[in-house]
């Protein structure tokens, strides 16, 4: 069932055709697609629209007062928004070129910026770290030097568009129930500059642009994180009439690097301890971004115990400070013991008094913590 006209345009059912345009306007504004990017905004302007057609009506006005939804429909009345290829177009109906904010739009045939292109390269964590020149290939549309940008073969004349007269716009006229409502599009001929060349340029087909393949050196900061972009300015595709070129964004994709976890700065791994080795204290190698480390492993080590070395994490990649590595301790239980090694271990049970069990903080403790945390 439909929503009250009334309701959706937010006045009241004594708003005179003043009010009712300014409630209207206002709901233009709030969704238009510049400004709002709920996918539902179109539905909802549609929605906003068909209450305008209706209460901006004194006839229909009347006979929705009257009988409501169902008396329209049986009056004949039906919303019909087809031939209107989006939001946009139904915006430019109600308001004209401007939209719903005032000014206009202009000729289309003015200069534009050319298109952004959008590369990837893959690096591994440790080039991350330190940072690294990499080749990135990528294809952009140049400016065709033959006949420098305006598609006509050199010496030859460029037209004023016989289709749209040298506007660089044709317009739609649409019938609505505000009567006759016209459309503006780029002219499919011309391409919005109002001008056609005489004879095309023999090397572009007339296009003023050629595709190209190239390869640059890029610089890869350290400390980037996989998915950030690098933006390298004007080394997009060229600008159309003579507008300036676009920008390269350069994706940087980190591997995964199964040694470790990356967490912001921070690195994390974990490292395999013998539960006699956790008992006695050892000193073990350990990964890290500048190869294998000594770590020292107290007496007394517990599972899930995490030591931290200072400044062997990330670096910042701006301000800040270096990040650490961070290893986690996992005790290894040994299995399928002989039965020497089950005598041992017999004999060290026996021994074992309170003292021995005493841990500096309770599992239960450490489990409350690290829920609260």
């Amino acid at each position: 069932m439909p929503r009250d006209y009334y309701e959706v345009l937010g006045v009241g059912r004594g708003a005179g055709e003043a009010e009712i345009k300014k409630a209207f306007r206002r709901l233009a504004r709030e969704l238009h697609p510049d400004t709002n990017p709920d996918p539902m905004a179109e539905d909802r302007f549609k929605e906003a629209a068909e209450a305008y057609e209706v209460l901006n009506d004194a006839e229909r006005r009347r006979q929705y007062d009257a009988y409501g939804h169902e008396g329209l429909r049986s009056g004949g009345y039906a919303p019909n928004f087809e031939g209107f290829g989006s939001v946009s177009d139904l915006f430019s109906a109600f308001f004209g070129s401007g939209g719903a904010f005032g000014g206009g739009s202009g000729r289309g045939g003015g200069r534009a910026q050319g298109a952004d292109v959008v590369a990837a390269v893959t690096i591994d964590l440790a080039a991350a770290a330190r940072g690294e020149s990499v080749e990135v290939a990528y294809e952009v549309e140049v400016r065709c030097e033959h006949c420098r940008g305006n598609g006509a073969e050199p010496g030859t004349a460029i037209l004023t568009c016989g289709r749209c007269q040298g506007s660089g716009q044709l317009q739609a006229v649409t019938r609505t129930a505000f009567g006759q409502m016209v459309r503006s599009t780029v002219c499919d001929v011309c391409g919005g500059d109002g001008r056609v060349p005489e004879q095309p340029c023999r090397t572009c087909a007339g296009a003023g642009r050629l595709r190209e393949r190239r390869t640059l050196r890029v610089d890869v900061p350290a400390g980037i994180a996989d998915g950030q972009r690098i933006r390298l300015s004007g080394r997009g595709h060229a600008g159309e009439r003579g507008g300036p070129e676009g920008d390269l964004y350069v994706a940087v994709r980190v591997r995964t690097d199964e040694r470790f976890v990356r967490d912001q700065e921070d690195l994390h791994t974990v490292v395999d301890v013998p539960a006699p080795l956790a008992a006695l204290g050892t000193t073990l190698q350990v990964p890290s971004l500048d190869g294998e480390l000594p770590l020292e492993i107290p007496a007394g080590t517990q599972p899930g115990e995490v030591i931290t070395l200072r400044a062997r994490g990330m670096p910042p990649l701006q301000r800040g400070r270096t990040g650490d590595l961070h290893v986690h301790v996992n005790v290894v239980i040994p299995r399928k013991l002989t039965r020497a090694q089950r005598d041992l271990l017999e004999r060290l049970a026996d021994s074992l008094t309170d003292g021995n069990m005493n841990a500096d903080e309770g599992m239960l403790a450490k489990l409350k913590r690290a829920l609260a945390g």
